[in-house]
C-alpha cells in the first residue's frame, strides 16, 4: 500500500494540516513532487525531511557530493530512465546494484532496474537538488551545471507521474488506445527496448525491459491495449498465462476462451508488474496468490472494473481478470432467457413473502446476474434488501451490500446473524458453503424473511439432496424452500451470419428432440463473420431448469428420497430439464444443436 507522505508528515508533527492543505494547493497550479514543494514553501527543512523519509521507508541516505561513478556501471542505466524517474546507478558489487533515488514511494522502480539490469537492486536516499545535479554532471553538461543555482533545473521535466495507487486509472476520449490490429507493431516495439546486461555489462540477450520510450511506454501501453480489446471484444475473463517459451494471453468470450496473443516470454514480469500496481498488489510477492480490483474509467461514461487473481505456477505467476462491466449487465428478467412459463413461476416465488428460493449451477453460470435481476425486481422503497457477497460484483441504489471478509471472521454465516438484527425483508446470501450459513438461512426463511441464495449442484433437485447432506433436517428444506432453479449460460447463433443448416433426423431424435417436432422447424448455424470473430456465435442466453418445490416432492424429500427420485418425480410434474430447455432454443432458432448438447448433459 502506498504511504501517503503529507499524512505521514502530519501524524509526527512536522507539518500542520492547513500548511499540507496550501502545499497541495500549489502543486496543484504548479506542478512537481510534494516534496520539493513542501521544501520551497520553508514547510519543511530539506535535511529533516530526507531523515524523516530515511526511518519511513527503513533506506540509508546518500551524500553524494562530487562521487565519480564507473562509465561501467553509469552504463547500465540509460540516461533518460535516470532523467525521466530520478535516479543514478552508484556501485555495483558482485550481483549487487546499488541506486541512489529521491522518491523512496516509487515500489516499481527497483523491480524494473532489476528487471532491465539482471542485478539485486538496493537503494539508497538523497536530497532531490543533489541528485539532479548528479545526474546532469555525470551524464554529460556538468561543467556549465556546476557552477548554476539549482533553480535552472526543474525535477518535473525528469519525473514519470507516479501511477496514483488511490485512484483508477483514466482513459481520456482523445487518447491513443490500441486495437487488435496494432498488437504486432506494439510487442515488436516492447521486444526491441529489451535488452540483457551482462556482468561486464555489455549487451546481449535477455529479458530487460526498457521503459524510455515515451511516457507510455511499450508494456504500459501493451497492457493498456489488452484490457481495451478485452472491454470491445465482450469478454469476461482475461487470462495471462506463462510457460516455458512463451507468456500466452486469452480471453473468454461467450464462454469460451479464445487465444488473444502469444508473447515473448522476456516481457512476462514487466506485465504481472504493471498488472499488479494498478491493482495495489505487492509487487514482491510472488510466492502466494494476492486478489485485487482495477477500475478503469474509458471517457466520460464508460466504467470498467476488474477483479483481479494471481496465483504461482511452474513457470511464474499466472494472472486471471474477471470483467465487471455495468453498462452491459442484463438486468431485465424477461431477456435472461427464461421461458414465458418458467418466468411465470420464477416471478411468482421471488415475489412470495417469506421462504428460500435457491439458484444453482458451476461457476460462470451467471447465477449472480439472476439474483441482480431478481433484486432489481424487488427493489423497493417498502423493503429493506440486504445482501452478503464475495465479492459484491455490483452496486445497486437501494440496496445494502456487504463484502465477506473471511480473514476478520466476517463470513456468510456471521453476516447473516447481523442481518437477522438489521430488521432485513429481503435477505441474498452469495453462496450457501457450509451447515452454519445453510442453517441460518433456513432459520431466516422460517422466521419471515425471504432469501435467495445460491448452490454448486449439477441440477435443481440435486439442490434438496445437498442442503439434507449439509447436515439440515428434510423437514426444515421442506418447510423453507419455495423453488429450486438451475441454470447454464448458452452461446447465441450471431445474426449477421446466421444462414439454415440440414441435420438429419436421427441426430435430432439421438438428442432429444421429439418425434413429433420433427420436420416443423428449420436448424441454423453461424458461418463465421468479422462481427462475430469468425466463431458463429455471438452473445450468450441463459438456459433454465426451473423446480417449484410441490408437496409431491416434499413427500419425498421427508423419505430421504435420492435426488434421481426427486428428478424423476418433478419431470412427472411437468418440470422441463436444462436439456429440453436447451433444444427448445435449438427449435427456436436461438442457437445450434452442438452448443446444447455442449452445455447440458443428456437427461
Amino acid at each position: 500500500m502506498a504511504i501517503n507522505l503529507g499524512e505521514e508528515l502530519v501524524k509526527s508533527n512536522l507539518l500542520t494540516r492547513d500548511q499540507l492543505q496550501n502545499a497541495l494547493q500549489e502543486l496543484k497550479h504548479n506542478g512537481g513532487s510534494l516534496r520539493s514543494t513542501l521544501v520551497k514553501l520553508d514547510y519543511v527543512d530539506e535535511e529533516n525531511l530526507l531523515q524523516f523519509l530515511s526511518e519511513l521507508y527503513h533506506i540509508p541516505i546518500l551524500k553524494l557530493g562530487e562521487i565519480q561513478i564507473p562509465e561501467e556501471v553509469l552504463k547500465l542505466v540509460p540516461e533518460r530512465i535516470a532523467k525521466k524517474y530520478l535516479v543514478l546507478p552508484v556501485e555495483r558489487q558482485g550481483p549487487k546494484l546499488t541506486i541512489a533515488v529521491a522518491d523512496p514511494s516509487n515500489l516499481i522502480l527497483a523491480e524494473e532496474i532489476e528487471f532491465m539490469t539482471g542485478y539485486n537492486v538496493s537503494m539508497k536516499l538523497c536530497s532531490e537538488i543533489e541528485l539532479i545535479q548528479a545526474i546532469k554532471r555525470t551524464y554529460g553538461g556538468g561543467g556549465e551545471l556546476a557552477g548554476k543555482g539549482v533553480t535552472n533545473i526543474d525535477a518535473k521535466d525528469y519525473i514519470l507521474d507516479d501511477i496514483e495507487d488511490d485512484n483508477p486509472i483514466f482513459f481520456d476520449d482523445d487518447q491513443d488506445t490500441i486495437d487488435v490490429d496494432d498488437f504486432d507493431a506494439l510487442v515488436t516495439g516492447a521486444i526491441d527496448n529489451i535488452q540483457i546486461v551482462d556482468d561486464a555489462g555489455n549487451e546481449s540477450t535477455g529479458s530487460a525491459v526498457d521503459l524510455t520510450s515515451e511516457i507510455d511506454a511499450p508494456i504500459i501501453k501493451l497492457v493498456n491495449g489488452i484490457l481495451i480489446k478485452a472491454i470491445k471484444s465482450g469478454a469476461s475473463d482475461i487470462h495471462f498465462e506463462p510457460y516455458e517459451r512463451q507468456f500466452r494471453v486469452r480471453y473468454r468470450i461467450d464462454g469460451v476462451l479464445r487465444k488473444a496473443m502469444g508473447l515473448p516470454i522476456k516481457i512476462k514480469n514487466a506485465i504481472i508488474s504493471r498488472l499488479k500496481i494498478m491493482s495495489q498488489l505487492d509487487i514482491a510477492e510472488r510466492r502466494l496468490p494476492q486478489d485485487g480490483r482495477i477500475k478503469l474509467r474509458l471517457g466520460k461514461a464508460k466504467e470498467v472494473d476488474f477483479r483481479v487473481s494471481t496465483i504461482p505456477t511452474l513457470y511464474g505467476e499466472k494472472v486471471v481478470l474477471r470483467l465487471l462491466d455495468k453498462s452491459s449487465l442484463q438486468l431485465d428478467m424477461s431477456k435472461l432467457g427464461f421461458e414465458e412459463d418458467d418466468l411465470k413461476l420464477f416471478q411468482n416465488a421471488i415475489h412470495q413473502p417469506v421462504g428460500m428460493v435457491l439458484v444453482t449451477g458451476p461457476t460462470g453460470s451467471g447465477k449472480t446476474t439472476t439474483l441482480y435481476s431478481a433484486l432489481i425486481d424487488l427493489n423497493r422503497e417498502s423493503d429493506n434488501i440486504m445482501t452478503a457477497e464475495d465479492p459484491v460484483e455490483y452496486n445497486f441504489a437501494g440496496i445494502n451490500q456487504v463484502q465477506m471478509h473471511e480473514e476478520i471472521g466476517l463470513t456468510f454465516a456471521s453476516a447473516l446473524r447481523s442481518f437477522l438484527r438489521q430488521d432485513p425483508d429481503i435477505i441474498m446470501v452469495g453462496e450457501i458453503r457450509d451447515f452454519e450459513t445453510a442453517q441460518i438461512a433456513i432459520q431466516a426463511a422460517l422466521t419471515g424473511h425471504l432469501v435467495l441464495s445460491t448452490l454448486h449442484t449439477n441440477d435443481a433437485p440435486s439442490a434438496i439432496t445437498r442442503l439434507i447432506d449439509m447436515g439440515i433436517e428434510p423437514f426444515l428444506v421442506t418447510s423453507s424452500v419455495i423453488l429450486v432453479q438451475a441454470q447454464r449460460l448458452m452461446r447465441k447463433i450471431c445474426e449477421h451470419c446466421k444462414e439454415p443448416v440440414e441435420i438429419p433426423d436421427e441426430a435430432l431424435l439421438e438428442a432429444g428432440i421429439p418425434e413429433t417436432k420433427i420436420g416443423t422447424f428449420t436448424c441454423y448455424t453461424g458461418k463465421g463473420c468479422p462481427f462475430c470473430n469468425n466463431t458463429g456465435y455471438k452473445g450468450r442466453t441463459s438456459v433454465f431448469e426451473i423446480m417449484p418445490y410441490y408437496e409431491e416432492l416434499k413427500s419425498l424429500t421427508l423419505k430421504r428420497a435420492s435426488g434421481f427420485e426427486l428428478k424423476k418425480k418433478a419431470i412427472e410434474l411437468g418440470m422441463r430439464t436444462l436439456r429440453q430447455n436447451a433444444l427448445l432454443k435449438v427449435i427456436n432458432g436461438v442457437t445450434t444443436l452442438e452448443e446444447a448438447l455442449r452445455v447440458t448433459v443428456e437427461d
